[in-house]
């Protein structure tokens, strides 16, 4: 590990906000916080970094600890580093024998969940623990593959623990437990729901018509259950007709409308939830069709990538409510996108990061620079103003605040 030593006297602004799951406290990439300044000219100032192994899971940050889940030779490690000067704080550790069919990388793909003390992680091959967030002590394991006789689908397991109240939900995929609530204290089952397939997306818990619901997003389309019931509130298929495909978007929630979206020629559909009834808003292959990567929402505008992730997708802004494309930006590759304020964080495969007005008349760059050389495939976190991010071989800090 390499720290550098400006980072120490750095104190987080109480006004600011923790990461604490994928893509954010609301799990909309939206990051609330105090207003980010413009960085320098030179780019933003790198604050410490650390050596990663394999893995695609972003870090998840909460009360001062950045948690790293990646795979260092057979071994699944999580790490939890002070997330101000990236010193160690805990490492625990635990045999794995994922091999992925495709060649690809053998490491976790989802990002932890921070919730109550704990520490919930998923790793490739299916298996969820506990640990305690102060000591790394591990409370409780649940093997999907054996106890609920779970596939590893195309590229291993990979959705991000939702943590509602006492419950862990995920979308594993098993048999009579497409989806799961587990009891956040000892891993007991506490429900199990449906024999969905899992895909690559996570669950967003949303109130819609006044009930609380965990929308999914199955490999056969989206599911919406009672967090602490597991009861079915409604489904939807939607999944392409190729069966090498993958649904990877999580779904974006704004009141009463859902919007997913896939590739492989079915693209995206946006719904209105009326209790059981479901109303298509739109649908189509042309507006934004998302491979990997999600999307966020800024004043009724939806940006994202559209397009194949290894052909290279253009970046996005569509009218949430109508699929309008108001525009469209090809050369960027594919990437991710956070939302801070009025503005955009797009992080790109390549490795460079563009500050954008969410605005709908252009592709309104305001910053951009390059802050790594690696290929950057895991989702980033903004937390206290502080931007951290991995690609395939380093974690690094940026200071955005």
């Amino acid at each position: 590990m390499r720290i550098l030593p400006l980072m120490l006297a750095i104190a987080f602004p109480l006004s600011a906000e923790d990461w604490p799951q994928f893509l954010g406290p609301r799990r909309d990439g939206s990051y609330q916080g105090k207003a980010l300044p413009a960085w320098p000219a030179a780019g933003p100032q790198q604050l410490w970094q650390t050596t990663v192994g394999a893995g695609f899971a972003g870090p998840a940050v909460a009360d001062g600890k950045l948690i790293l889940f990646h795979r260092i030779d057979n071994e699944e490690i999580v790490d939890c580093l002070n997330a101000v000067n990236g010193q160690a704080i805990w490492r625990a550790r635990y045999d794995a024998d994922y091999v992925d069919d495709f060649r690809f990388d053998n490491g976790p793909r989802a990002v932890p969940a921070i919730a109550g003390g704990r520490v919930f992680t998923h790793g490739a091959h299916g298996v969820v623990h506990a640990w305690d967030l102060k000591t790394g002590k591990a409370l409780w394991k649940v093997d999907a593959r054996t106890q609920f006789k779970a596939p590893k689908g195309f590229f291993g397991f990979a959705c991000s623990p939702l943590v509602v109240g006492n419950t862990v939900l995920l979308n594993i995929g098993g048999a009579q437990a497409g989806i799961i609530g587990l009891d956040v204290a000892s891993g007991k089952v506490r429900w199990r729901a449906t024999d969905e397939p899992a895909s690559y997306a996570s669950p967003v818990l949303a109130t819609i018509n006044e009930t609380l619901q965990a929308v999914f997003f199955t490999r056969e389309g989206l599911v919406s259950v009672d967090p602490a019931t597991g009861k079915v509130r409604f489904n939807h298929h939607w999944r392409p007709a190729m069966r090498a495909s993958v649904n990877a978007c999580t779904p974006v929630i704004q009141g009463n409308l859902v919007f997913a979206s896939t590739s492989y020629g079915k693209g995206a559909t946006l719904l209105a939830i009326n209790g059981t009834n479901l109303k298509t808003v739109w649908a189509n292959d042309t507006s934004m069709s998302c491979h990997y990567s999600s999307c966020v929402v800024k004043n009724g505008l939806l940006f994202g990538f559209h397009g194949r992730q290894e052909a290279g997708a253009d970046l996005r802004c569509v009218d949430f409510k109508t699929g309008r494309v108001h525009w469209s930006q090809p050369g960027l590759r594919s990437g991710t996108v956070t939302r801070a304020g009025d503005d955009l964080l797009v992080l790109t495969e390549r490795g460079e990061l563009i500050r954008a007005a969410a605005v709908a008349n252009e592709f309104q760059i305001k910053q951009r620079a390059h802050i790594t050389r690696g290929e950057v495939r895991a989702y980033p976190a903004l937390a206290q103003g502080l931007f951290y991010f991995r690609d395939g071989k380093t974690l690094r800090c940026l200071q955005l605040n």
